[in-house]
């Protein structure tokens, strides 16, 4: 029980503080996705949208995501200006939670362009806030840790009902609703 209470303490600063943008290092850039809601919940969503999808759609998405958001990375960390960064990200995870609440089908090329422009918002945020040194290695782990995290949804997006499924869309989208609304 006391093991229970202490992990529920360190809950609310694991969801706030989303750390390690100040590391130039892999093992920062591995750890950093699963510090944040919101490219946490969106990795997991592209992931389970690919599996949907099925077909090319597998790796075109997850591809178009993760080099675009090396992209962007570079683009951020040069200090190319993006002034929609935040509500972008934001819509990728209620518009990617959408799509696999409502079973969206649309192209693959249609489907890994919008991943590429997520893709490249959350890279652009991230090369912004990066290290001043390591940023090459801190992204190299941020890229593989994206990676997997895709990887995890179109597993899930595998073995899982439908009915599951869409319901884990509509709770993405749910929570990145609630990520737009809540301080």
């Amino acid at each position: 029980m006391k093991r229970l209470i202490a992990l529920l303490a360190l809950l609310p600063n694991a969801a706030l503080a989303h750390a390690g943008h100040d590391q130039g290092v892999f093992a920062a850039g591995f750890a950093h996705p699963f510090g944040g809601a919101d490219h946490l919940l969106a990795m997991v969503a592209l992931g389970l949208w690919a599996a949907q999808a099925g077909g090319r759609a597998l790796w075109a998405l997850p591809g178009a995501f993760v080099a675009s958001m090396l992209v962007g990375a570079v683009a951020g960390a040069a200090g190319l200006g993006f002034p929609a960064v935040e509500p972008v990200i934001l819509a990728s995870v209620v518009l990617m939670g959408g799509a696999v609440a409502l079973a969206a089908r649309r192209s693959v090329i249609e489907m890994a362009a919008l991943a590429a422009l997520f893709g490249f918002a959350h890279g652009w945020a991230h090369g912004a806030e990066g290290p001043l040194t390591g940023l090459a290695i801190y992204m190299v782990g941020f890229a593989l840790a994206t990676a997997g995290l895709h990887l995890a949804g179109v597993l899930a997006g595998r073995v899982l009902a439908r009915n599951v499924i869409r319901l884990s869309g509509a709770l993405t989208g749910a929570a990145g609703l609630a990520l737009v609304v809540l301080p």
